[in-house]
């Protein structure tokens, strides 16, 4: 009973949803002074709690029909106070009236538009392409003018440390780490930095100052390493979920430029 009071806000709105569309012909599923709950508003209950993992048995059933009749109760006290002619209330029954209609609306979409094998496997083949076959352990030291980022250069170049250079980093993530950036792939940073991490010999630092949005950039390059990409079969769901997502944004978008708003 106690998983029952603490279903999720999707179970609250099927059940909120199943109240508003019933009908006065619905099938009589138990009454409470005088006032029918139907059937259907106890189907839905149920159809969520069974989504949630529930094994479906009397226990639960009679769980479903408790919560049900407890329900009826507030609602119909809340109701004799009139809390149902408040205007916020009111608003809050529509929102959750169309949250299951589009719910409804998405789950269909996406039963008929699933993401195809052939689909998850060019994405899988772009990322791969993307991210190399390397992987860099950089540091770096960010300053916010060229002329400081070449001061910068030139004490490496007298043999001073970079890890003393990276103490005047305007980066907190790294500059007490002696602007160690960990091990990452070019297309984690910014194109600029990327490109010039990648031209580096093991042990070198640039030469000249990099630019890029957050500033001016000295790098050093650590050392480099075969990247092990995870298997497709590894991050397929992820792949998978992300593409089905791109998919109905890309459908509620075309919905929404078509729609007439005023």
């Amino acid at each position: 009973m106690k998983r029952l009071l603490q279903i999720s806000l999707l179970a609250f709105t099927l059940a909120a949803g199943g109240a508003i569309a019933a009908k006065d012909t619905s099938k009589s599923y138990a009454s409470v002074n005088g006032k029918t709950i139907s059937k259907v508003r106890a189907d839905a209950l149920m159809a969520a709690q069974l989504a949630q993992g529930q094994a479906d048995s009397e226990n639960l059933r009679m769980a479903v029909r408790e919560e049900l009749v407890r329900r009826e109760v507030l609602a119909q006290e809340a109701q004799k106070k009139g809390l149902d002619k408040k205007p916020e209330i009111q608003g809050q029954v529509e929102l959750a009236h169309q949250g299951v209609l589009v719910s409804a609306y998405l789950n269909e979409f996406i039963r008929t538009h699933p993401v195809s094998e052939e689909i998850i496997k060019k994405e899988y083949e772009n990322i791969r392409l993307a991210l190399g076959d390397k992987e860099y352990k950089a540091r770096h030291v960010l300053v916010e003018k060229e002329d400081e980022a070449k001061a910068i250069i030139a004490k490496l170049d007298k043999g001073d440390r970079f890890e003393d250079m990276a103490k005047e980093s305007k980066d907190p993530g790294s500059k007490d780490r002696g602007g160690d950036l960990g091990w990452s792939t070019p297309a984690s940073y910014v194109k600029p930095f990327g490109d010039a991490m990648v031209k580096l010999e093991k042990g070198k630092y640039t030469t000249t100052p990099i630019k890029s949005d957050f500033g001016w950039h000295v790098i050093l390059l650590d050392d480099t390493r075969e990247l092990k990409a995870p298997t497709l079969e590894e991050v397929k769901p992820q792949l998978a979920q992300r593409l089905q997502q791109q998919i109905v944004d890309n459908h509620i978008m075309d919905l929404r430029k078509k729609a007439k708003i005023d």
